[in-house]
């Protein structure tokens, strides 16, 4: 039988929380991190793998369709379902959402004791429909949003719509679908794809890639997320990536969102090892990586097969480092309430613009904020060089080979620059930064 709940704002929600014992605070959550591969590293692992020939690749892609299928959930949310894919690539651009959840249910118990189930970590992907550029949005777990409808898909009860309500409530409210609404009303974008992770479904893709360098501006001892590592640059996977992950009170101001930079940072730097080695090349990474990825990471039904992923392999192996931006939503501080967020309007309104017109954006030079800087033992980027001298024309009797009019060709415009978006926190995924710590 249906249950209907009544509309309630965040003032109705805290008081029902004090009621039941439930009162949740902005530093209760165990979920610190996230970055594992993404979709995206995984479509392109399958991409490679499916292309390789190798029996062993072709083995991991079929246990990894397997599991996958099995593991697959439905975000419609009582909607009609997206369509897939059903071609080898993909005629247009796309989005994908990523959800980290705190207390999931597979995640063991030592990571604390659980009450509820947060989606802590939320990561909005969109691939310009060129497949030439990519924008990848962390979106605050404190933000605090009007939310739509949802329908729990274990019970099928309705949780009507409220008016402001954390981000990370919403998968509570009515599991993956419920996260995908949201994140859809709020950045106004269509999402077809999604995928969940939780603790240690990030511990064994970090293992998996074989290891991310980081880089830290100096020491951080952290316990509450158990960090500990020296200044400089250090090669983390498993626990010790997501210890690095989940560190708040050790990076920037000690808030969620300079442990978002250092969640960016960690992407940027995983797209960087796995353009620049053999790691897609490698059978036994390939198939650690489809087996970590089968096993530990939960794919909506629209994702959950082979020629959708190797899809969107197709449509974003090509895309610059440069031209792949990770920010954070747009946010400042809630006057309502110190530890919780609300949308910064006009900045959102402008970043979710160029991203639905597909234009590309640069970010201005504070955009790392004071959670990071640039790595001083990073090398310095190429220079683009001079374009060859034309040589003059030799001399000729002809006077129409004389007059520019009558010979040079129609000069081609040269292309607009990306506009920059002031305000904006992040980084480009070319970018090497160190997280900056926190300084007690």
């Amino acid at each position: 039988m249906t249950r209907e709940q009544k509309p309630t704002g965040r003032g109705d929600a805290r008081r029902q929380a004090r009621a039941t014992g439930l009162v949740r605070h902005k530093g209760h959550s165990r979920w610190r991190e996230f970055w594992a591969p993404l979709v995206k590293v995984v479509a392109i692992t399958l991409a490679v793998a499916l292309v390789s020939g190798a029996s062993v690749a072709a083995i991991a892609v079929n246990q990894f369709a397997t599991r996958v299928a099995a593991n697959s959930v439905d975000i419609s949310n009582g909607k009609k379902p997206p369509k897939t894919a059903k071609a080898a690539s993909f005629a247009g651009g796309f989005n994908v959402l990523v959800v980290g959840v705190d207390n999931s249910t597979a995640q063991g118990q030592s990571y604390g004791e659980r009450d509820s189930t947060l989606n802590d970590v939320n990561i909005l992907l969109h691939v310009s429909a060129d497949h030439k550029s990519a924008v990848v949005v962390s979106i605050p777990r404190d933000l605090v949003i009007a939310q739509p409808e949802c329908i729990n898909p274990d019970t099928g009860d309705v949780n009507s719509a409220v008016d402001a309500e954390a981000v990370n409530a919403s998968y509570d409210r009515g599991g993956l679908g419920c996260v995908v609404s949201t994140v859809s009303e709020l950045t106004g974008l269509d999402i077809p794809y999604a995928g969940l992770i939780s603790f240690e479904g990030t511990v064994a893709m970090a293992d998996a890639v074989g290891g991310v360098p980081i880089c830290l501006n100096d020491a951080i001892d952290d316990p509450a997320s158990g960090l500990n590592l020296p200044a400089g640059t250090s090669v983390v996977a498993g626990q010790t990536a997501l210890s690095y992950l989940r560190s708040r009170h050790g990076v920037g101001d000690g808030s969620d969102l300079s442990r978002i930079s250092s969640q960016q940072a960690y992407m940027s730097s995983l797209m960087r090892v796995m353009k620049s080695n053999s790691t897609l090349t490698d059978v036994s990474k390939v198939t650690g990586l489809a087996n970590a990825a089968g096993t530990n990471l939960k794919l909506s039904t629209s994702l959950a097969n082979i020629p959708t992923m190797v899809s969107m392999a197709l449509a974003l192996k090509d895309i610059d480092l440069d031209k792949l931006v990770f920010v954070q939503y747009p946010s400042a501080e809630d006057p309502a309430d110190t530890a919780k967020l609300v949308p910064s309007e006009d900045l959102a309104t402008a970043l979710f613009a160029k991203v639905q017109a597909d234009q590309p954006f640069t970010l201005d030079e504070n955009a790392l904020g004071n959670s990071a800087q640039a790595d001083p033992a990073a090398p310095a980027p190429a220079e683009t060089p001079a374009p060859a001298a034309t040589p003059a024309p030799a001399a000729t009797d002809d006077p129409a080979a004389t007059d520019p009019a009558a010979t040079a060709p129609a000069a081609t415009p040269a292309p607009a620059a990306p506009e920059t978006i002031a305000g904006l926190r992040g980084q480009t995924a070319s970018q090497q930064t160190c997280s900056i710590a926190y300084d007690y």
